[in-house]
């Protein structure tokens, strides 16, 4: 009998399922993997082919960081060479935060070893919220070199402390070029309305006065870069590549700084100003506000205190008077209205009037218009009125010529204008005028204010540097150029020096050209005749023609009399004196105003005849 064996079939059965099984399951398991794969394939093609350039931008930002170069500033100079403005290595006190446990604890320790102020400290926590941890943060700037050397001794107590080198602004001429160079100052929020930021991108300093504000472009220079490699925290590891900084341009000054020496000792204790130039070219040759200031206060940060010193003083230190100080001219004045009446036939250069001390108008017999001199000049012409400075003369003068005909000659000459110097806060003076009060003070024009116009006062306002400028006119028969302080612009990567070229404003048009040669003439006599006002000053070694004059501060009122030795010094009149030499053959041009000096022959005329002098004689100081 046979049997069957039915164990071994369900073994074979059993042992074939579980084959098929295992191949399906290692079937699933490939396609699964396979499907995998072809999702793995199908992101690197996305990330390497199709977003390859995006992706590899992104790469390089985390790698590659761009710091910028900050340029190093144009130096500025004299006419002659003398440094005005230049950039000196200098030490500064700088924390890394990251680095310090306890930085109010840090800082109240180094104020054991350091002067540090609290405006400092101020600063220095503004910085801080501004810039990353591991950013070094200036505390103080300008460390001496003892200061430097004591720190030295303890750096070992004060880790993430350290001194680093910089250049910083520095002016070595101080308070004399203080409102010609003016300085430097922190880049404010309000500096940022107006800069080329990414120009500015390191650095921390922009002109804030003077030439270097007006010249900011210039002086500044181009930003360069640096790629530097960089960890995940952005701390620098190399430098990849880099674009240096294109330096500023140097510039040439016209300012004779030996001659702007000399101006401000002339004027010694005195509040004033003194402003000459070549009137054959416009080329301002000194231009001297006082008192001055030390503009280097400024660069770092200037103290509350010595600010508020400047700014409280009753002497107005930080006040340009050459560009911004507005006058009464006074006789200053008169060569002009006497031009103007020739010129217009109102006078004719030998006839005239007599002169008793006050004149008295048609339209106004009550009250007489005085004088300086009482008793009157007598019989006076043209070259008599300018020569004794005849008041009288220039009230009849001016009623004939009228407010709107004296009004439109002078304002050829650049009366009430700006001169369009190369300095920013240039005021325009005033010249008045019919239409400008009715415009202005809503007033119908009065003929006595005509007759004070004559001599100067009333609305009439200048400046020093307008003065200036309308003398040189003058001086050279009617060519009004427009003045600068620039003589000539340096660019430092090739040495090549830009000369300015000279702007003509205008030409006064003048029909009788022998009518110049009459005003100039007179304005001679003022120097070297023998009832000149300024006949002090006259020498034997150069021709000077000049006017002198004053300026009222306050109104006499009616039978009243002038008493200087009785007065407060701010009560007294200004003195003024314009003048300019060779007369034959002018070089330079000058007008000198000292607030509350007095008289313009006895004062004012002494100091431009120093400047002058130095001038023609090439002095040293």
């Amino acid at each position: 009998m046979k049997y069957r064996d039915k164990s071994g079939k369900n073994e074979a059965i059993h042992g074939y399922r579980d084959t098929r099984i295992f191949t399906n399951r290692a079937i699933l398991a490939l396609v699964f993997v396979l499907l995998l794969t072809l999702v793995l394939v199908a992101r690197l093609v996305y990330l390497q082919v199709l977003s390859h350039e995006h992706f590899t931008t992104l790469s390089q930002k985390n790698r590659v960081t761009i710091y910028p170069v900050p340029p190093t500033r144009g130096l500025i100079y004299d006419r002659n060479g003398v440094v005005l403005a230049e950039n000196i290595p200098t030490f500064r006190l700088e924390l890394i935060p990251e680095r310090i446990k306890d930085i109010d604890a840090t800082i109240s320790e180094l104020r054991k070893l350091l002067p540090i102020d609290n405006a400092a400290i101020e600063r220095f926590h503004k910085e801080r919220k501004r810039r990353r941890s591991f950013n070094s943060i200036p505390l103080r700037f300008q460390l001496s070199d003892e200061e430097v050397a004591v720190f030295a001794v303890n750096r070992y107590r004060f880790p993430g402390v350290d001194i680093k080198a910089g250049l910083t602004r520095h002016y070595p001429a101080g308070s004399l070029m203080a409102h010609v160079v003016g300085y430097v100052g922190r880049i404010s929020e309000a500096d940022l309305q107006t800069i080329n930021s990414a120009n500015y991108r390191g650095s921390t300093h922009i002109g804030k006065t003077g030439i270097e504000r007006s010249y900011e472009a210039s002086l500044h220079g181009t930003v360069g870069y640096q790629q530097v490699e960089t960890d995940v925290l952005g701390r620098k590891l190399r430098i990849l590549d880099q674009t240096a900084p294109v330096p500023g341009q140097n510039l040439h000054l016209s300012i004779d700084a030996n001659l702007q020496q000399i101006a401000v000792d002339a004027l010694g204790e005195e509040n004033g100003a003194v402003v000459a130039l070549d009137p054959r070219n416009g080329e301002v040759l000194a231009l001297v506000s006082l008192p001055g200031y030390d503009p280097n206060l400024f660069v770092s940060g200037i103290k509350s205190k010595d600010y508020s010193k400047l700014r409280d003083s009753p002497d107005r230190p930080l006040f340009n008077r050459a560009i911004r100080g507005q006058y009464p001219p006074g006789s200053t004045i008169k060569p002009f209205i006497g031009l103007a009446g020739l010129e217009l036939g109102k006078i004719e250069e030998n006839s005239g009037l007599f002169c008793r001390g006050a004149y008295v108008p048609e339209f106004q017999s009550k009250r007489p218009y005085r004088d300086w001199k009482r008793s009157g000049h007598g019989y006076t012409d043209l070259e008599k009125s300018i020569v004794e400075s005849c008041d009288v003369y220039y009230y009849e003068l001016a009623y004939r010529l009228g407010i709107d005909q004296m009004s439109d000659f002078l304002e050829k000459f650049g009366f009430g204008s700006k001169t369009g110097i190369d300095l920013p806060g240039e005021a325009a003076g005033l010249l008045p005028s019919r239409e400008w009060k009715r415009r202005n003070r809503q007033q119908p024009w009065y003929p006595g204010e005509t007759l004070i116009t004559g001599i100067g006062q009333g609305y009439t306002l200048t400046t020093p540097l307008q003065l200036a400028v309308t003398t040189a006119t003058l001086a050279i028969n009617g060519k009004h150029l427009q003045p600068t302080l620039i003589h000539n612009i340096e660019y430092p990567d090739t040495g090549l020096r830009e000369h300015q070229k000279i702007r003509i404003v205008n030409n006064v048009p003048v029909v009788d050209p022998y009518n110049w040669s009459a005003i100039k003439h007179a304005m001679f006599q003022v120097v070297h005749g023998q009832h000149g006002t300024a006949r002090r000053i006259a020498n034997s070694d150069y021709r000077i023609a000049g006017k002198t004059g004053t300026s009222q501060v306050f109104g006499l009122k009616k039978d009243e009399t002038y008493d200087a030795e009785k007065l407060a010094k701010k009560l007294r009149d200004h003195a003024l004196f314009v003048a300019f030499a060779p007369a034959e053959d002018p070089r330079i041009a000058i007008a000198v105003i000292v607030e509350n000096g007095g008289s313009g022959g006895a004062i004012a005329s002494p100091i431009a005849s120093k400047v002058i002098s130095a001038f023609m004689t090439g002095e040293k100081k």
